[in-house]
């Protein structure tokens, strides 16, 4: 099943939520998708390896993996951090039962296994929008750039 979701649109309860990602320089954005994500049920949080990132971006996060799994534990919708390897492994989602992965909309059109596997087996993906004027791509370009202020969202 397919969901594509405007905030705050969608419901569910007792259903293990994974929501993978970079999670660098937390920001409103990741709010949002980790406020979301906790609407659906309880949420499982991957936090990717620095290695990932480096070979998926082509640079290393501004905080390393321990940094951003402590930010991530401090917040409210988190209920639980895991560390990602590969992207949406099917061994981990299996291992943490999820019933729903949550991604952007940015994913519509990629192909991935874990997200094939989940569909094959009964499971949800959930789209949600990107919260607009904001990303962590974004806040490094203003902070290289000598912003005087990142707070300039649309």
């Amino acid at each position: 099943m397919t969901i594509f979701l405007e905030w705050g649109a969608f419901c569910m309860t007792e259903k293990n939520v994974y929501v993978a990602g970079t999670w660098d320089l937390f920001h409103p954005g990741h709010v949002n998708i980790l406020r979301e994500s906790k609407k659906l049920g309880r949420v499982i949080v991957a936090v990717s390896t620095d290695e990932l990132i480096e070979h998926v971006k082509g640079e290393r996060p501004t905080m390393c993996l321990d940094e951003r799994i402590e930010v991530l534990n401090a917040c409210k919708y988190v209920d639980c951090v895991v560390i990602q390897e590969k992207i949406l492994d099917i061994k981990q989602l299996k291992e943490m039962k999820v019933d729903i992965i949550v991604v952007g909309t940015d994913w519509v059109n990629k192909k991935n296994d874990g997200i094939d596997w989940l569909k094959e087996n009964d499971g949800c993906i959930v789209y949600l929008p990107y919260t607009k004027g904001v990303s962590t791509t974004e806040i490094r370009e203003r902070i290289r750039n000598g912003a005087k202020t990142i707070n300039q969202r649309n």
